[in-house]
């Protein structure tokens, strides 16, 4: 049912300057490999055939990463003690055979990058929509958990959503829903896009992850521009739910943002301590002053 998902990776990182001038952030490691592979493995776990990213002209980078390296590659296999480095490469190349690359030459928003997936978009199935800069660290891989709720409510669209502190409401889209299972499933009736405290209709927010219904991308083309010129994925969605069902999944696991130096750092920390191998490095490893 869920063959395809498009990852955004566009925007121009303006957070992370200077690093991002050159180095995309999407393309910041996390342990042995960039946050985006961490991003694409977690989609192709939950069964997708086929990732679409959604670039810009300005970040070379990823399209070299995932190319063909064939010269690099050979010096490799004829070296026996680069056993690990080559599986590594060769995960690399598997995933590439997966992946399809459209442009997106201007940053109008989110719904916009989506766009410019929509010609290579099958207009009958529901597909996978990943953030670029945002990892989901859980036991239990978010898109995978998604997909089982998508399949369970007929194809529904799906919208990932966390809890914040109402104080933060105002920096996320928030949606309003009635609780279908262990407060965790909610069927959606509502949303908006970054609303005051006393005025949201529930501390649940829009957290990165989607499955949405080919339909949202015909209601996309509908859409007007709206702050910033920018056209949001979440007014399509609000579109949506006057069609079909819509339902939200409050899924398990942190949501991380590696989008600016700080939460970057503490992304990767976070992961090196839930691996018992980079944890015990860690602790036994970290050089001290002299």
């Amino acid at each position: 049912m869920l063959r395809q998902a498009v990852i955004p990776v566009a925007g121009h990182g303006t957070r992370f300057l200077p690093a991002t001038k050159s180095v995309p952030k999407e393309m910041t490691v996390i342990l042995d490999r960039p946050a985006l592979q961490w991003i694409i493995e977690e989609a192709l776990a939950a069964g997708v055939e086929e990732v679409i990213l959604v670039t810009s002209p300005e970040k070379p980078v990823i399209r070299d990463y995932f190319g063909p390296t064939p010269a690099w590659a050979e010096k490799l296999r004829k070296n026996p003690a680069r056993q690990e480095a080559i599986a590594a490469l060769d995960r690399v190349m598997a995933i590439s055979r997966r992946l399809r690359f459209v442009e997106q030459l201007e940053q109008k928003g989110l719904g916009h990058a989506v766009l410019q997936a929509a010609p290579l978009l099958d207009p009958d199935q529901p597909f996978l929509l990943l953030l670029g800069d945002a990892l989901v660290r859980s036991s239990t891989p978010c898109a995978g958990a998604m997909a089982e709720i998508c399949r369970e409510t007929g194809g529904a669209s799906i919208i990932g959503l966390e809890r914040v502190p109402r104080e933060k409401v105002s920096r996320y889209g928030i949606v309003a829903g009635d609780a279908v299972r262990d407060d965790r499933l909610f069927k959606l009736h509502g949303m908006v896009e970054k609303p005051a405290a006393d005025q949201a209709p529930s501390d649940l927010a829009i957290a990165g992850r989607y499955i949405l219904s080919p339909k949202v991308l015909e209601l996309l083309r509908e859409t007007k521009p709206g702050h910033g010129g920018e056209i949001q994925i979440t007014d399509a969605i609000r579109g949506l739910l006057a069609t079909e069902p819509v339902y939200g999944w409050r899924y398990k696991g942190v949501r991380h943002d590696i989008g600016n130096p700080f939460d970057y750092l503490a992304t990767a920390v976070a992961y090196a301590l839930d691996d018992p191998a980079w944890r015990a490095r860690l602790q036994t490893g970290l050089p001290t002053r002299g």
